[in-house]
């Protein structure tokens, strides 16, 4: 691949001496029908349409600091990697994904790991033309002056995926990888002395990283689902074999375990760490533990449960990172994004998010709350528990040993003269009711529900207690979602037959694609062919027609018809845009919505 160096990208971005390589990032006036740029580019190819683009063009005017390439990204039109190609070919740059195998280790030493952290660069190697750089946004011609000088000489820039910059980044930051084997190999049955184990508020995994050998295993078994973006780890004790997972875009994934024989050390050591009772086998304990790994802070929720062969142990990792995607960032496509924002901008009533346990409703709860204005809003929740602490937001968890209910919690929050309140999960009478009543009195209330879809919320309600006039009166919008995986961008292929349970399923329901797409399985997908999730979505929003049905305490089919007939997409129907739009398959969406 021919490599073009900083000062020929500028000339052939720039012809005329127009500066125009500096302004693709920048909003332009551009007409509905006229685009430059790397959205040109996508056009060309065929990626995106003119309606996609006009679309785009419009939800920019009222975001002027985003341009729309930003605008397709954040909307999901366009895959950020998709994007970051056409950035390359427009600039006429190569586009690479680069891992550490890529790096000369003295190339690496020319910049400071906090510089090129911050700044998203990467020193690659030295050629006979001058030093190879990764950079994710080669449009900052005030970085590339600075590394210019920094480096002393030419540059040859390589796009990179900013994700693949900071892996790169975090592995050498890290302690040096270690094999279980390696880690294991002096255990003992009487490796952690847990009495004497002092009880810390904050445990620093990378320094305690040389000590005994059950202490490196815990810790290397934390900071690999972090680092691997694992939501959850799960080690479960069998009659002679001890079974370690991670939960991994939703999907759970065996890890190397080590022998059973050490299974009561990692609880006691996890138990340690929680500061819960390490004697007591008998019945179950939850606890928290907090960690800084790679300069970061992450909570895990420890549950201990008694099973046949020992104690089953199950980590929530609660990342502050994945609360703060941004509600523009969710998977809404712009439509439904625009509704779901014109029902959180109102003063009063009631928004569901509906969806099984993991289907992403506290993260899109969180999303909500954070596009509010907390200085000029009372914002308070109750929750159980508090997992992610927000800031300028006011927060109440439950406890219901003392009495510290939902419904007294939310009781005694509405004496506190809010505005907005958001309620964990609604699971009783008195609680629907207290939140209806809120909603009533002029009050937003964001909560969640159980349920399979929008529509059943209200039957839910309905046989919770809640009268059928009230719910109407309240409720002003309910959004199911489930979470699918993302087709892998590194491994993404066309292909030309669709599996045949696909096939079948695509004739049934009278689906025809122009092309599909499918991940060949990669080493950074784990061989899977899909990386990171995106949501879909059924948005039911309450209209006078809706709210008179919903009067007369209607049946689900009756419900669901008059919602669909409102403008309802459901949860299957966006699913399918997503495939047509190439961000993941068919089978994903089956997996999610079939019943």
């Amino acid at each position: 691949m021919t490599q073009t160096t900083t000062q020929d990208a500028r000339q052939t971005a720039a012809p005329g001496g127009s500066n125009e390589f500096a302004e693709v990032w920048k909003p332009t006036a551009q007409s509905s029908s006229t685009f430059r740029g790397p959205e040109r580019v996508l056009l060309e190819r065929g990626q995106v349409t003119v309606a996609q683009l006009q679309q785009a063009l419009a939800i920019q005017r009222d975001n002027p600091r985003l341009s729309i390439l930003q605008t397709l990204v954040q909307s999901n039109l366009v895959d950020p990697t998709v994007a970051l190609q056409a950035v390359a070919e427009y600039f006429k740059l190569p586009f690479k994904h680069v891992t550490l195998a890529d790096i000369e280790p003295a190339t690496l030493a020319l910049l400071p790991p906090e510089y090129a952290k911050s700044k998203g660069v990467l020193p690659l190697r030295r050629t006979e033309t001058g030093v190879q750089v990764g950079i994710s946004d080669p449009a900052d011609i005030f970085l590339i002056d600075d590394l210019k000088r920094r480096l002393k000489g030419p540059l040859q820039l390589i796009v990179v995926p900013p994700e693949d910059l900071q892996k790169i980044i975090e592995d050498l930051s890290a302690s040096p990888s270690q094999k279980v084997d390696e880690i294991l190999g002096d255990v003992t049955e009487d490796a952690v002395e847990v009495h004497e184990e002092r009880k810390e508020e904050s445990t620093d995994l990378e320094k305690m990283a040389g000590e005994s050998p059950v202490i490196r295993y815990v810790n290397y078994l934390i900071s690999t689902a972090v680092r691997e973006g694992a939501s959850d780890i799960h080690i479960e004790p069998g009659e002679k074999k001890l079974r370690v997972r991670l939960r991994i875009d939703g999907v759970l994934t065996e890890q190397p375990a080590p022998p059973i024989s050490m299974h009561a050390a990692i609880t006691s050591r996890l138990k340690i760490m929680s500061n819960l009772d390490i004697a007591e086998r008998r019945i179950p304990q939850d606890g928290r533990i907090r960690v800084t790994l790679g300069g970061r802070t992450v909570d895990l929720r420890v549950s201990l449960l008694p099973v046949v062969h020992g104690e089953k142990c199950v980590i929530r990792i609660l990342d502050n990172r994945s609360i703060t995607v941004g509600l523009n960032n969710l998977g809404l496509l712009p439509d439904m994004l625009a509704k779901f924002q014109h029902q959180i901008d109102q003063p009063h009533g009631v928004i569901l998010v509906t969806g099984p346990t993991g289907s992403g409703k506290s993260t899109t709860l969180y999303s909500a709350i954070q596009v509010m204005d907390s200085a000029e809003m009372n914002i308070s929740t109750v929750e159980d528990p508090v997992e992610y602490e927000l800031a300028a937001i006011n927060q109440v968890g439950v406890h219901d040993a003392i009495g510290m209910s939902f419904s007294a919690a939310l009781r005694s929050l509405l004496r506190q003269d809010p505005d907005v309140v958001m309620i964990g999960e609604i699971r009783d009478q008195e609680t629907a009711r207290i939140a209806v009543q809120a909603a009533l009195t002029g009050h937003l209330v964001l909560s969640t529900l159980h349920t399979n879809d929008a529509p059943s919320s209200v039957t839910r309600l309905i046989n919770i207690g809640v009268e059928p006039f009230l719910i109407s009166a309240a409720l002003n919008g309910v959004l199911a979602q489930r979470l699918i995986r993302k087709i892998c961008p590194n491994c993404k292929q066309q292909v030309d037959k669709l599996k045949e349970h696909e096939a079948a399923f695509a004739k049934k329901i009278g689906l025809t694609l122009p092309q599909s797409f499918r991940g060949a399985g990669c080493e950074k997908c784990r061989k899977s062919g899909y990386k990171g999730r995106l949501g879909i979505y059924e948005f039911m929003e309450f209209d006078d027609n809706v709210r008179d049905i919903v009067a007369r305490n209607p049946a689900l089919t009756e419900l669901r018809a008059a919602a669909k007939a409102s403008g309802m997409r459901t949860l299957r129907e966006d699913g399918l845009l997503k495939v047509a739009a190439g961000m993941t398959t068919i089978e994903e969406v089956m997996r999610a919505t079939e019943t």
